[in-house]
């Protein structure tokens, strides 16, 4: 008699640790893959656009803006944002900065992302 209820207190146990476990994965939802996916998106956008600044700058002498990329077709992209974000490039003669802007009404807790001609990504402000 006492081993079945040893029995039963350990199954108890056990349930309630699978219940709790199950519950908290459910509680956290599906947002933060696909905030993670956006993010890889954003970045992998903000290393192509770069990549272009690179390309104008050897043919121009000179880093070009976001328009300036499209019409001379050293990027092919045209689209100026991605789920939510939006794309702003800064450009002179010896440098460059192009800026993702989050949407941060629309998500909460995410950042700014940054790229420069060091091709480093980077949370900004």
């Amino acid at each position: 008699m006492r081993s079945l209820v040893g029995l039963v207190i350990t199954l108890l146990i056990v349930f309630a640790g699978y219940k709790l476990f199950f519950s908290q994965l459910q509680a956290t939802g599906s947002a933060a893959p696909a905030r993670s996916i956006d993010v890889a998106g954003v970045k992998g956008d903000l290393i192509a656009i770069a990549q272009s600044e690179r390309i104008y700058q050897s043919e121009h002498n000179t880093y070009g803006t976001l328009d300036q990329l499209t019409s001379s077709g050293a990027m092919s992209m045209s689209k100026t944002g991605r789920d939510g974000y939006t794309y702003d490039a800064e450009a002179s003669a010896s440098s460059f900065r192009v800026v993702a802007h989050c949407p941060a009404a629309a998500n909460p807790g995410c950042t700014n992302l940054a790229i420069d001609e060091t091709m480093d990504v980077r949370s900004v402000q």
